[in-house]
């Protein structure tokens, strides 16, 4: 099932997504980007860079709306991110709003958290770990499992909050449905495969069904919830970075703590982390943890103002902090190495896609990332397998262009001139150089050392294209065409020789005023022997003049057309 996914028709082939992509889960088909279901991790950072927010998360809220009209209880489990999200300071606030829509009960996702702290405490303290990597991001974990199998000794074999809080409400509500709601898009995938809850939303899906239904948390805000039932607990640090670690009642010896937030950052630690030893890893693919998780409502700006809102969220609840009693529930969870799509390839299959791009040597592969890949070689297996396509390296795709346009340019049986607004040559052809006598580079060079280029300001002062009919240059005569490019900002002047057929409409023109001539001398002759013969001719003589008449006016007529 695919739970991410980019709408084609806004998708403008930039590869921005494909470049931020930390495990290059996206594929290029057809100028357009798609998600390879098989390789990615859900953590969203694509959503995030999308120029055109071309994103599509998968929607439940058809699924939940359907839960609600049923006959069952329907229970909620609210990630403690919600503070920053809906900007509330109240859990009372947020289940009054949860019990207009129809949710027989809801409870912070946090409960479970304190479960999974305590497991953590367990573990730790049997010794057994060389280095500690936690499971609560399941991004991460889907991260391990495909790319870094490697760490997966040290992942806590622990099931994350949501999971854990679900196991506690399934064991307490039977027969209820369970819902998650939060703000991440891998515990989509994660409820699915779990069987334990039913159903995510994410904070944008929730923000949709309140506003749908008229619910406004800022006038249940106003009505002064009593923050019945609240709960101190530590572990609704979770959201936010370096949370688990601050939900740990006391750390246990023996290892150092470290929160690591940013997918490209835990891929740079899980890389190395054999060479760790004793290292508590506290591992979040968003930056600044679960309060930026790709579909919440924090803004970027917001992100230091959502940590210290849930430090503050937390501390309100007092300080006697509350464990939460697993009823014997069992959450541990084995994470097994999945084997991400794609396939390898030799190194001669390699070089025959690199070559179709003009990379021959080692030098041509320039690793520009452009393509959103981060060498060369990365790119051609992407091709093999399918998920690119070679016209993606935009460096070749550019020469390539640059090429073909000075091909055209040179071997145009036309002159031609390239200028920009400012009148500096950008190219000449060959024919243009021959027409004006111009050698060496002048790519640079004011057009006015080699032309007169009136006809150049008159097209630039307004007009998108400019012919001037006649224009003599030596023994030539050329037809000047000028195309102003405004969004290029530069001109296009085509100089067409057209002397051949100037010369040949001269030779005409002298055949046509010869021929006047030698009409004019048979009508004076015929006019003579008319005098001489008229009365022997009569109307015959009269006839041949108006006859010799028209022919002449014809040939007039001609020359005026």
């Amino acid at each position: 099932m695919s739970y991410l996914d980019f709408k084609p028709a806004s998708c403008k082939n930039c590869y921005k997504c494909l470049r931020e992509c930390p495990v290059k889960a996206i594929k290029v088909s057809n100028h357009q980007a798609k998600i390879i279901d098989e390789r990615c991790i859900l953590c969203g950072t694509c959503t995030g860079v999308c120029p055109q927010n071309a994103k599509i998360v998968h929607s439940e809220t058809d699924v939940v709306e359907n839960l609600l009209k049923g006959n069952k209880k329907v229970i909620a489990s609210v990630a403690p991110s919600f503070v920053s999200s809906f900007k509330i300071d109240d859990f009372s606030v947020m289940q009054i709003a949860l019990g207009k829509l129809g949710f027989a009960y809801a409870e912070e996702t946090a409960v479970g958290a304190n479960l999974v702290v305590s497991e953590y405490k367990k573990l730790l303290s049997e010794g057994k770990y060389k280095n500690f990597i936690t499971s609560a991001c399941p991004a991460v974990n889907n991260l391990i499992q495909e790319y870094y199998p490697k760490a997966l000794p040290y992942l806590a074999k622990v099931d994350s909050p949501m999971l854990a809080h679900g196991k506690l409400l399934r064991n307490q509500f039977p027969d209820a449905k369970i819902v998650f709601i939060g703000p991440c898009i891998a515990k989509k995938k994660e409820a699915a495969e779990s069987g334990i809850i039913d159903a995510v939303l994410t904070y944008e899906d929730l923000k949709v069904l309140f506003e749908k239904n008229d619910i406004t948390l800022s006038e249940i805000v106003k009505l002064g919830a009593n923050r019945k039932g609240v709960i101190a607990n530590k572990a609704k640090y979770f959201p936010i970075s370096r949370g688990i670690i601050k939900s740990f009642d006391e750390l246990p010896q023996g290892y150092e703590y470290v929160a690591i937030d940013g997918v490209q950052k835990c891929m740079d630690i899980l890389e190395n982390v054999d060479t760790l030893d004793g290292i508590f890893l506290e591992l979040n693919a968003c930056d600044y943890a679960c309060v930026k998780g790709p579909c919440s409502l924090t803004g970027a700006e917001e992100a230091i103002k959502a940590n210290a809102d849930i430090r503050k969220y937390v501390t309100s609840g007092g300080d006697k902090w509350t464990n939460v009693d697993g009823n014997g529930i069992d959450i541990s969870k084995f994470y097994a190495k999945i084997k991400p799509a794609g396939i390898a390839f030799t190194e001669n299959d390699i070089k025959a896609v690199l070559a179709k791009t003009g990379k021959f040597k080692k030098e041509d592969e320039l690793n520009c990332g452009a393509c959103g890949y981060r060498t060369c070689r990365e790119k051609a297996w992407a091709v093999l397998n399918g998920f690119a396509e070679p016209e993606m390296c935009v460096p070749y795709m550019r020469e390539r262009a640059e090429t073909m346009s000075y091909e055209i340019i040179q071997n145009s049986p036309n002159g031609i001139i390239v200028v920009d607004f400012d009148l500096k040559i950008i190219e000449v052809s060959k024919k243009a150089r021959d027409l004006f006598n111009i050698s060496g580079d002048v790519k640079g060079r004011d057009l006015v050392d080699f032309i007169n280029p009136t006809e150049y300001l008159l097209a630039s002062a307004g007009k998108k294209f400019f012919s001037h009919e006649r224009l003599a240059i030596g023994e030539k005569t050329v037809e000047l065409s000028i195309i102003v490019l405004n969004e290029q900002k530069i001109m296009f002047g085509m100089y067409t020789d057209i002397t051949e057929q100037t010369n040949a409409d001269k030779k005409l023109e002298k055949m046509r005023l010869d021929t006047i001539a030698t009409t004019d001398e048979v009508i004076q002759k015929q006019m003579r022997v008319a005098q001489e013969i008229a009365s022997l001719l009569g109307e015959t003589t009269a006839e041949s003049k108006v006859a010799l008449l028209k022919l002449k006016a014809a040939l007039l007529e001609t020359h005026e057309d």
